[in-house]
C-alpha cells in the first residue's frame, strides 16, 4: 500500500516535459550530488572543472539547479524517494551497515530466544579480543537511562542482564551494527515480554526485554543508534525499565563490561574477554570503574586473498598468537571485512 501511494504522489508531482525541458533536467541531475539525513534532503552543487588555455575554472550556477521540497519513505528504510521542484523525483539510497553474510548463518534461528544451546562454555577459548567499533562501526547506548539492577545474583537467581531506567514509551536504540535475529512478542517470549535480539559482526547478541512496542522484524539490518523499540514493563516486570544483556556464543557476560553508564560512553573501542566472566560472580567495577579492555589495540580487516600464515608474517607475530587472542583455530575460514586483532 505504501508502495503504490509512493507511486501515486510521484505520478500527481511530475507534469509533461517538452524535449527541451528534458534536455536541460538530465543535465542538471548530471551535476547534482545529494546527501540525506534522516528524512531531511541536502542538495549540493558540484563544480565541473574544465582548463582553459589560461588555466581557469568554469563552474555551474548555483540557481540553475532544482531544489529537493520532499523526501518520501519506501518499504525499504534504506531508500528514499526525492521530490525536486522542477516536477521530477528519483530515489536514492541510503548508506547501509558493511555486515559479512555469515553473520546469519551460524546458529540462526529467529523463533528461539537462545540460540547457542548446544554450545559448551568450557569449548569458547580462556581468553579472546572483540573489536566493539572502530572507523567504519560506531556504537549507541541502548537508553539514557541509569542502571537500576546490575549483572549479580536475586537470591538464588542469577540476573543475566542489567536493568535500565526509563518511562514506556521512551525509544530504545541497537547498541552496534547488526541483524534482527529475533522479534518476539510477549505471548512467545515469557518472562522478557516484548523482546529483541540482535546479532552484531563482532559475535556479541544484545537482548532487549520488556519492550511496549517493537519496530523491527527479524532480518531486519539495523546501524548502532537506530531506534528498534520503544520501552515498558511488558513480562515478568513490576514497573517500566529495560532489561540489557549483552551474550557471546550464548553466554552472559556483564554489559557494565562495554558501557559506561553513568557517562553514556563505551569503554574501549576493544575488549578482551574471558571464560570467567561468564558468570554472575564475574561483575564489572560498579558505575565507570575501569574496563577489562585494553587500548591500544592494532586490528587487521581481512582482504581477498588473506590467510592466518600471511597476516602473522606481516604484523611480526605467529599464527598460534592470532589464535589464541582472537578465539579462533588454525582452520578457521577468515570472512572478507573480518577484523583480526594482530597487537
Amino acid at each position: 500500500m505504501k508502495k503504490i501511494l509512493i507511486l501515486l504522489l510521484c505520478a500527481l508531482f511530475a507534469l509533461p516535459l517538452s524535449a527541451q525541458d528534458k534536455k536541460e533536467r538530465k543535465e542538471r541531475r548530471k551535476n547534482r550530488r545529494h546527501e540525506v539525513v534522516h528524512d531531511t534532503v541536502y542538495i549540493f552543487v558540484d563544480r565541473l572543472e574544465e582548463d582553459d588555455a589560461e588555466g581557469a575554472n568554469d563552474t555551474i550556477d548555483a540557481s540553475l539547479q532544482p531544489e529537493a521540497v520532499d523526501t518520501l519513505s519506501t518499504e525499504n528504510k534504506f531508500v528514499k524517494v526525492v521530490l525536486y521542484d522542477d516536477n521530477t523525483w528519483c530515489y536514492f539510497e541510503l548508506p547501509r551497515p558493511d555486515l559479512p553474510d555469515s553473520i546469519t548463518l551460524d546458529h540462526w534461528n529467529d523463533n528461539s530466544i537462545h540460540a547457542y544451546g548446544d554450545i559448551d562454555e568450557k569449548a569458547l577459548p580462556s581468553e579472546m579480543e572483540i573489536v566493539l567499533c572502530d572507523s567504519t562501526h560506531g556504537y549507541s547506548l541502548p537508553v539514557p537511562g541509569i542502571v537500576t539492577s546490575r549483572y549479580r545474583f536475586r537470591g538464588s537467581r542469577p540476573h543475566k542482564g542489567i536493568d535500565l531506567d526509563l518511562q514506556t514509551g521512551d525509544e530504545v536504540k541497537a547498541v552496534f551494527d547488526g541483524v534482527v535475529r529475533v522479534s518476539l512478542p510477549t505471548n512467545k517470549a515469557g518472562g522478557y515480554g516484548n523482546i529483541v535480539v540482535i546479532r552484531h559482526a563482532n559475535g556479541l547478541e544484545t537482548y532487549y526485554a520488556h519492550l511496549s512496542k517493537r519496530l523491527v522484524e527479524s532480518g531486519d539490518t539495523v546501524q548502532a543508534g537506530e531506534v528498534i523499540a520503544l520501552g515498558g514493563s511488558t513480562g515478568r516486570s513490576t514497573g517500566s525499565h529495560l532489561h540489557f544483556e549483552t551474550r557471546y556464543m550464548g553466554q552472559t557476560l556483564d554489559p557494565e563490561r562495554i558501557f559506561d553508564f553513568e557517562k553514556g560512553v563505551l569503554k574501549d573501542s576493544t575488549l578482551t574477554v574471558k571464560r570467567q566472566y561468564f558468570n554472575n560472580y564475574s561483575r564489572s567495577t560498579k558505575g565507570g570503574g575501569k574496563s577489562s579492555s585494553v587500548s591500544g589495540k592494532k586490528v587487521h580487516v581481512v582482504k581477498q586473498g588473506d590467510t592466518l600464515s600471511a597476516i602473522a608474517k606481516r604484523y611480526g607475530t605467529s599464527i598460534d598468537t592470532l589464535c589464541r587472542i582472537n578465539g579462533i583455530k588454525r582452520n578457521s575460514i577468515l570472512r572478507l571485512g573480518q577484523k583480526i586483532v594482530v597487537k
